[in-house]
């Protein structure tokens, strides 16, 4: 399977203190051109790598002036709220159970650092919400298509940060919604993965 960069593990996302390092963004530059023309890329992965890697790309296209939206799937361990300091609801699931309008579950995390001079917009991210236990039925919902369908029209790019590669259900409900999908592993974990994937990030320690 095709490797499409490979990006430098991370203890967090670190978007909440607004800081964005020099040397992540010139990792996932390679990334973004491999993606060109993509405007919904799914991101999954185990552990935080999956979550790290969807926030990287999303920041760093954010950061290049691209309008980004971070949407984060995995609802049965939403982890993105906390990770970026943002609200835990509402969210996704809120908003596919009818509990939450479009507006109120988008959140701005403003840019700020020595590699987001070309940012002209926040990022935007909807987070996951609550956990949910019937997460796989949520995301084959027809809501979950018009969620996505939604933020496609309204950004140059959307990044979904999927539930994890053991989640094979979940992730295959979001395939077809995504232009593309990768996945991000350790050098060691390349061949587990048994989705159908467009290629891989590698993350090295």
């Amino acid at each position: 399977m095709r490797v499409l960069a490979e990006i430098p593990a991370r203890p967090s996302p670190e978007l909440r203190a607004g800081t964005l390092r020099r040397r992540d963004l010139e990792a996932y530059a390679r990334l973004l051109e491999e993606l060109a023309g993509n405007r919904v890329v799914l991101v999954t992965g185990e552990g935080s790598s999956g979550r790290q890697a969807a926030v990287g790309l999303a920041a760093a296209a954010a950061a290049a002036g691209t309008r980004t939206a971070l949407l984060e799937c995995d609802l049965a361990e939403p982890r993105l709220a906390d990770a970026l300091g943002l609200a835990n609801a509402p969210g996704l699931h809120e908003y596919l159970r009818g509990a939450a309008d479009a507006a109120s579950i988008l959140k701005p995390v403003a840019l700020a650092g020595p590699g987001s001079a070309r940012a002209t917009e926040p990022l935007v991210c909807v987070v996951a919400g609550r956990p949910a236990g019937d997460d796989g039925a949520l995301l084959a919902s027809p809501g979950c298509r018009e969620a996505i369908e939604g933020l496609g029209s309204a950004y140059e790019l959307v990044v979904i940060g999927g539930p994890p590669l053991r989640d094979e259900n979940g992730l295959r409900a979001l395939l077809p919604l995504a232009d593309s999908a990768i996945a991000c592993v350790g050098g060691s974990e390349a061949r587990r993965v048994s989705i159908p994937v467009d290629g891989l990030v590698i993350q090295r320690s």
